[in-house]
């Protein structure tokens, strides 16, 4: 078992406890290494972000637990930022504004370029991925597909943030409905995608949050892919995702 996680959401954002509450099962669990990534606040309205007022409260808990454990345990300050065309942040802001320790970028909303509409592609309910796939990108899973890769490594060109975060997540309420992984324009996808990983010597997570949450048969992202990865020697780090503390080394 690695006893590290780097991907860890608190009730600041969507998670479920206060941080010292992760701290206290990582050192019982014998963990040398704890990254908090609360969701990065956002420019509209939503239920899993870390609030706009509350971002300088997050940074000081989590540094004040830094030292409060620093014999015990490392803790790192990061956020998970959403990249979204014309809606989001520069990640530099907040990388500098709250001295982060690293940054994951992540897409959970695809923007349409044509009608700047944003298709969900996160969360349990499948029906909203196949409502926002027909609404927003009228049925077209290619177009769909196609458009999260392109945000993706636009993200990782224009913000360069230090890991991706689940980076083939877009496959995860497809559940093999619409597309198959091994389809040829969707692996051009992914081999042009990790070439821009490459390019920009960024970490990829592999994360296990849709095996042990049973959202998906294999780890984001999946063995194939993983196989490429390790062939072009790009680094990878293992995170579990954690939104409760019991989750920690999930997976």
């Amino acid at each position: 078992m690695l006893l590290t996680n780097y991907h860890t959401h608190t009730y600041f954002c969507d998670g479920s406890s206060k941080p010292e509450a992760y701290v206290e099962a990582a050192i019982n669990a014998g963990f040398t290494k704890l990254g908090f990534s609360g969701h990065a606040p956002m420019p509209f309205a939503n239920t899993y972000a870390i609030k706009k007022e509350e971002l300088t409260a997050y940074c000081l808990e989590i540094n004040n637990l830094k030292e409060k454990y620093k014999a015990q345990l490392d803790i790192f300050l990061a956020l998970e930022i959403d990249y979204i065309p014309e809606y989001s942040a520069d990640f530099v802001l907040f990388k500098d504004n709250c001295n982060l320790d690293y940054t994951i970028g992540s897409v959970h909303l695809v923007s349409n370029p044509e009608n700047k509409k944003l298709w969900f592609i996160d969360g349990g309910k499948i029906e909203e991925y196949d409502y926002g796939l027909n609404s927003i990108f009228d049925g077209d899973i290619r177009k769909g597909v196609k458009a999260f890769y392109q945000q993706t490594m636009e993200m990782l060109t224009t913000q360069k943030p230090d890991i991706i975060g689940h980076m083939d997540k877009i496959k995860m309420n497809n559940r093999n409905r619409y597309f198959q992984p091994n389809e040829k324009w969707y692996q051009n996808l992914v081999s042009e995608t990790l070439n821009v990983i490459k390019e920009q010597q960024t970490i990829v997570e592999v994360n296990t949050r849709g095996i042990y949450k049973k959202r998906s048969d294999e780890l984001f992202p999946g063995i194939e892919i993983l196989k490429q990865i390790k062939e072009m020697q790009i680094p990878v780090i293992i995170s579990s995702d954690a939104h409760k503390p019991e989750e920690l080394s999930s997976g």
